[in-house]
């Protein structure tokens, strides 16, 4: 071990996009008062949470969360009054964000911090009623399946607790499993695509998925046939790419 007296890296919210904000405000038209969420990392849950303002007693159940939390705890919207798991107090493993994050949380006893393997437990999301997890992914198939670790076969980023939240939202009372990214990438291309790329991982499976959204809106996949989520999907893709991608599709269906 080796002492060290440096400052925690830090890292402060940057301004939502006009997409982010739209995709904010698609998610937070899902989240009911008395919801317990887990937010990924990034603009868009932020841009999610600065929506909540009008909503009632919810709670966090979260592998890790940012700024995006402390306005809305310190107005009593985030209490934790109707979890199922460590209620009255928000259930997390980390955490990254600004120096006022980080004075907020020290010494602060409405914040649990536990290992992973206790707030991921998917037994334990699940007695959350109301459970929303809210993630993002590099592209999803127009059957829902999630890619959010590889570009291809390359990997890009670890599942981290996507796998345990959508799962363990799918299966709470009331629940709700979304994901949530732009429709394009920065150089343009659809993140809404006919099928994931060859030696693409599948984080989250067609089975577990509720919702998809992008800055064009929500995609609501919940029991739907094969051919029923490609139109949802084939709606929230970019407009510039939505022909291509219902063709490619289609064309390969007709061949069956």
């Amino acid at each position: 071990m080796v002492d060290v007296n440096l400052p925690i890296y830090g890292h402060d919210p940057e301004p939502f996009t006009a997409e982010e904000e739209k995709i904010g405000t698609y998610i937070a038209s899902l989240i009911e008062d008395k919801s317990t969420l887990q937010m990924g990392i990034g603009s868009i849950p932020n841009a999610a949470l600065s929506k909540l303002t009008n909503h009632k007693d919810l709670g966090l159940h979260t592998e890790m969360f940012s700024d995006g939390v402390i306005d809305l705890i310190e107005k009593d919207i985030i209490n934790c009054n109707y979890k199922g798991t460590l209620r009255g107090r928000v259930l997390a493993t980390f955490l990254m964000g600004s120096k006022r994050l980080y004075d907020f949380v020290s010494d602060n006893p409405f914040i649990e911090m536990k290992e992973s393997s206790m707030v991921n437990d998917t037994a334990r999301i699940r007695k959350n009623p109301k459970m929303v997890a809210i993630n993002s992914a590099i592209e999803v198939d127009l059957t829902g399946q999630v890619c959010a670790d590889s570009i291809g076969p390359q990997m890009y980023s670890g599942v981290g607790g996507q796998m345990d939240f959508i799962r363990g939202a799918s299966l709470s009372p009331g629940g709700k499993a979304i994901i949530a990214l732009p429709s394009t990438t920065k150089k343009g291309v659809s993140r809404i695509v006919p099928f994931l790329k060859q030696g693409a991982g599948v984080v989250t499976t067609r089975a577990h998925i509720h919702y998809v959204i992008t800055e064009y809106g929500i995609a609501d996949l919940y029991g739907k046939t094969l051919r029923q989520r490609a139109t949802e999907l084939v709606k929230i893709s970019h407009p510039n790419h939505q022909e291509s991608i219902d063709r490619e599709y289609y064309e390969l269906f007709n061949k069956l």
